[in-house]
């Protein structure tokens, strides 16, 4: 059996024996007759980034075979109010067979599909996020003859009553176990449920930020996904934080995603991991085992379009308040191996060449070990106010771009964007100087974005009419000088969090 069907936990691939990529309609029709299932659910993300769901009965064989061949009509002007008019509103959504899952929080059996948009005359909706992500996706196939995959590290706080017992010092939660974490078995139901509606889950664990405040213990979980298809890994994101915050509600916990909700203790990322394959083989090192050129390249195209990134990837203000010094959030456009401080991390990627389980295991025969699949970098400016597709977009367009300019232009920038060393030690004030920041604020970051709109709206990836509504959107918050205007005022910073608890 194939070993990515074999203990697969998603009901539908287990019951279809095949992988979804290949789901039909008439497997859906076979699924519905056989399991009498009588409801059925279309779910998007609207402009908020928040999914949106409508809901069928299956009130015949005929009408099932309809909404899935045809969709349904919804009200565009409501989901995108930025991208669409309210005089011109209709769109169409049109279920993707190979997102299908049984909702895991329904009462009676429910099939489940995530959707794509499209506009009165048939074709794709041009401004709707996940489709902008596939056409990142085509036009980086299409300019380098590569795929780029990727996959999210989530983070977020489960906030309940304090419990006195077997406290945990603040932010010294980083992997802690039960029952100094409290929260553990939350996380893994959570996985558990994920996985079953097709998030390809690598591990969870506790994070470093936990602390009380006004009798309510704040602990940070996270939830890290494996690397595929981009628009797979913006799918299983975006069904993941519903999946928490569904299950929270369910126990009577509060969950926040929200990138900082107090001054001083740990915010939440949303640190997006990429790899680059040709012909399903990972292009990320070379044969020595070395960061390869194709990633210095991509890295490259990452410094260069990174500040105008955040305005797909950090919404609001309070992602700002984030991205400030000696929180392991970055502030200065760099990348360097290992090194939370910087930008673009490049993790340890299994490089050794030795068998360490041989070692550890002396009763298992030793191995040679093919382990460059694991190597990626990592962008960790990204937290949950973004739109995860258009956040997605915007790498894929930075990986193109690192990798169609001149490669010596590339490599040069890689070279000089390269840090060894902690920026923020007082010794390297010097070197952190002579690095190009990230915006402070959302007005800044909307600057970015116009100034290097050619770029995302290049080879048609982003559309005029999107950007424009990204600027707009980020203007209007007008938090020029943020972190000057909140300083010494703790009500105005609680206004800004308790404003955008629940983004995303």
């Amino acid at each position: 059996m194939d070993k990515h069907l074999e203990l697969n936990q998603n009901p539908l691939v287990n019951y279809f024996k095949k992988h979804p990529e290949e789901f039909t309609k008439a497997d859906f029709i076979d699924y519905v007759r056989q399991h009498e299932v009588r409801l059925v659910n279309f779910m998007y993300p609207g402009e908020d980034g928040k999914l949106k769901t409508l809901n069928f009965v299956v009130n015949n064989l005929e009408y099932l075979e309809t909404i899935l061949s045809e969709g349904e009509r919804v009200d565009g002007s409501s989901l995108f109010p930025s991208f669409v008019e309210a005089g011109n509103s209709d769109l169409y959504v049109v279920p993707r067979f190979r997102s299908a899952f049984l909702d895991p929080f329904a009462a009676e059996p429910t099939l489940c599909f995530l959707c794509s948009f499209y506009s009165k005359d048939g074709s794709p909706f041009d401004a709707s996020p996940s489709e902008t992500l596939v056409r990142a996706a085509a036009s980086f196939r299409e300019a380098t003859g590569m795929e780029f995959e990727a996959m999210g590290e989530l983070e977020y706080y489960v906030i309940a009553p304090e419990q006195p017992l077997f406290p945990t010092p603040d932010q010294r939660g980083y992997h802690e176990s039960a029952p100094f974490a409290k929260f553990g078995a939350f996380r893994q139901e959570c996985m558990k449920r994920i996985a079953q509606i097709g998030g390809l889950i690598k591990y969870g664990h506790s994070e470093v930020g936990n602390f009380s405040s006004q009798g309510r213990i704040f602990e940070q979980n996270e939830i890290e996904f494996l690397p595929c298809a981009v628009e797979s890994a913006a799918d299983q994101l975006l069904l993941a934080k519903w999946v928490i915050r569904n299950l929270a509600y369910e126990q009577g916990l509060d969950i926040t995603f929200a990138p900082k909700i107090v001054v001083g203790e740990a915010g939440s990322g949303l640190h997006i991991h990429m790899r680059i394959t040709k012909d399903g083989h990972s292009l990320m090192l070379d044969n020595d085992l070395k960061l390869s050129t194709v990633a210095r390249r991509a890295i490259a195209g990452m410094m260069k379009l990174a500040p105008a990134i955040t305005a797909f990837g950090n919404k609001n203000p309070t992602s700002y308040l984030r991205l400030v010094p000696h929180q392991e959030a970055p502030t200065n456009v760099c990348w360097g191996d290992s090194n939370r401080s910087a930008l673009v991390r490049v993790p340890l990627g299994w490089t050794s060449r030795k068998d360490m389980c041989a070692e550890v295991n002396p009763q298992e025969k030793p191995e040679p070990k093919h382990t460059v699949d694991k190597q990626t970098f990592e962008m960790r400016s990204p937290d949950c106010s973004a739109d995860i597709y258009q956040l997605m977009a915007g790498l894929c367009v930075a990986a193109r771009e690192g990798l169609t300019m001149p490669e010596a232009e590339a490599l040069q920038i890689a070279a000089d964007k390269y840090v060894a060393i902690n920026i923020h030690a007082s010794e390297n004030a010097q070197q952190l100087a002579a690095l190009e920041t990230l915006p402070t604020c959302c007005v800044e970051s909307a600057q970015r974005l116009e100034a290097d709109r050619a770029v995302f709206e290049a080879e048609g990836v982003f559309r005029p009419r999107m950007i424009d509504g990204i600027v707009n959107a980020l203007r209007k918050y007008d938090d020029t000088q943020l972190h000057k205007q909140l300083e010494g005022h703790p009500d105005k910073v609680q206004q800004l969090v308790n404003e955008f608890f629940y983004c995303g």
